[in-house]
């Protein structure tokens, strides 16, 4: 059933338009939310592949033995020369954003932050701008008006928009994690010493050729696709939910319609979320925090999801959801109310010049 109307008049933009929007919310956002995407970065490196104390003992020694047939060896990682008895740098987000800005400062806690604007253009751009085109043109296939909500033809929308924006995105997002895993003090994961973006992006094609900035890009696409397919719709349902409720359509519906797309989102993409960061964070040249050389450890998010379940449990997948639902949770709200106000104010200014047919 198609959505009631709200009383505002209905948002137009442009692919172009949208794109714009959609960018500039998201940079907003990321400038906000950088520090604890930093921490949630570290939390999901920290202890890879390591430990199966905290296991059943019938899982722990599944986990030690021979792997089955076909699957590959899960390899021995030492811990980091700074973890602590438990194996582990951290035992927090809060230790973490301590830990960064004792020993690093600002610059710590907001490492990656120039390869976090662009790869938000990139993403959110795409991922905001191309969803209200690619509805309409599953709408106008599926025989239904274009401006008509429906459940399926948004998620479809919003995967499709975000498989996009995670293509074009990729090689950026795979610098950013690994500037933001990178730490001269409490190092975690594979380290990765890039004085900025482009920097990291030469590296990254002189070391691992042209194909190196594809590394990723599976798990980019169904982490995304999972965010995507959820974050829109979620967003335009409670939003249509609440008006009903007679709310109204203002600031505060924007808001509580954001929190709500903020918890489905981390909820559904949290497992997919920890690959990604894993399989960007490796290469074949990668040296571990223990100073010594690596390798990969990862043959695709599958195999990863796998090992670290085998080795960590399944809460191993869901390791620094707490940084990840507070970087997540204000990051959308900021991007979806601050795309709103954007898209509002730029509807009213065309409508204003009579560039824009009124409804």
């Amino acid at each position: 059933m198609a959505s009631s109307s709200s009383t505002q008049p209905a948002i137009q933009l442009t692919a172009a338009a949208g794109f714009v929007s959609g960018a500039i919310a998201a940079c907003t956002a990321v400038t906000i939310t950088n520090p604890m995407e930093v921490a949630k970065t570290r939390l999901q490196l920290d202890g890879e592949l390591q430990g199966r104390a905290h296991l059943p003992p019938k899982v722990a020694a599944a986990a030690a033995g021979a792997p089955p047939p076909g699957a590959a060896a899960i390899p021995e990682i030492p811990p980091s020369l700074k973890a602590g008895p438990s194996g582990k740098v951290y035992t927090s987000a809060l230790d973490c954003m301590q830990k960064t800005w004792r020993h690093e400062g600002l610059g710590g806690i907001q490492r990656g932050l120039g390869a976090a604007y662009a790869y938000q253009i990139a993403l959110n751009g795409s991922r905001l701008g191309f969803f209200e085109p690619f509805r309409h043109a599953i709408n106008s296939l599926a025989g239904y008006d274009k401006r008509e909500t429906h459940a399926w033809t948004s998620i479809m929308a919003g995967a499709s928009s975000g498989v996009v924006g995670a293509i074009l995105g990729n090689p950026l997002f795979l610098v950013k994690a690994r500037m933001q895993a990178f730490s001269p003090f409490n190092p975690v994961g594979a380290q990765h010493n890039y004085p900025s973006a482009l920097h990291g992006l030469r590296a990254i094609v002189a070391k691992e050729g042209p194909r190196g900035l594809a590394r990723g890009v599976d798990a980019a696409m169904l982490r995304t696709a999972m965010g995507s397919s959820v974050q829109l719709p979620s967003y335009n349902l409670a939003k249509t939910t609440l008006v009903g409720w007679g709310m109204g359509d203002h600031i505060g519906t924007f808001l509580l319609s954001s929190t709500f797309s903020g918890l489905v989102v981390c909820a559904v993409m949290q497992p997919a979320d920890t690959a990604l960061t894993r399989m960007y964070n490796q290469s074949p040249n990668s040296i571990g925090p223990d100073g010594k050389p690596r390798g990969l450890l990862y043959k695709s998010p599958i195999d990863c999801l796998i090992k670290t379940w085998r080795t960590e449990g399944v809460l191993g997948w869901y390791k620094g959801s707490v940084a990840h639902l507070a970087r997540i949770a204000p990051h959308t709200v900021v991007t979806l109310v601050a795309n709103e106000f954007i898209s509002r104010k730029w509807t009213e200014y065309k409508r204003s010049n009579g560039t824009l047919a009124r409804d």
